[in-house]
């Protein structure tokens, strides 16, 4: 075997079981899935780590064989719920992002929603206004190379987590990235997400 193919080899057995632990332990952040995955094997080198898309693959193998129906039940159930928040939280021009719009999300998965406003506070004031209980947190993402911190209001409606992060209307326009060199966040706004549910 060459090692070529050997290292082929191990990023693809470490796509499966990252996949696995996404699944079933319903860990959403992909360098922890990586890194669990490639501890599990007993492999220490880094480079040979799969790439987002790979593991993606991976988790849509492991879904089709072993959930079925019953993940997509779930995913158009999450969408629903999405859609639901998004028309309620329209005025801050909301976007879907994560496994709920890719369509890999887990029994666990919460639904990941960015709201873009020149106004931080107004989200805090429109959840406190009716009387919504919600947590509150941080996330960072990159606009383009500079990094952000930005906050993040956590909800419960029904079964379903819904993470608010907040972002200023100008990051429209910027490309948002989890890391510096990371692929670009993929989002949709309230028409698309509607169109997804048919």
């Amino acid at each position: 075997m060459t090692r070529e193919r050997g290292r082929d080899d191990t990023r693809s057995a470490i796509a499966v079981h990252a996949a696995r632990l996404m699944a079933q332990d319903g860990i959403e952040d992909y360098g922890l899935a990586k890194r669990k995955a490639a501890k599990l094997l007993g492999i220490p080198d880094a480079q040979r780590l799969p790439n987002n898309d790979e593991i993606d693959v991976a988790l849509r193998e492991y879904r089709d064989i072993y959930r079925g129906g019953d993940h997509e039940q779930r995913i158009r159930a999450l969408r629903v719920q999405a859609v639901t928040a998004m028309r309620q939280l329209v005025q801050f021009d909301p976007h879907l992002t994560g496994s709920v719009l890719s369509g890999i999300a887990g029994p666990y998965a919460a639904i990941h929603l960015q709201l873009f406003t020149d106004n931080i506070k107004a989200v805090e004031l429109f959840l406190i206004d009716r009387d919504i209980p919600y947590r509150t947190g941080q996330s960072r993402v990159y606009a383009g190379h500079e990094p952000r911190l930005l906050p993040v209001y956590s909800i419960t409606v029904g079964d379903a987590d819904i993470e608010l992060t907040v972002l200023e209307t100008r990051d429209l326009r910027a490309p948002l990235r989890s890391t510096a060199e990371g692929r670009i966040i993929g989002r949709a706004r309230l028409p698309a997400v509607e169109a997804l549910l048919g």
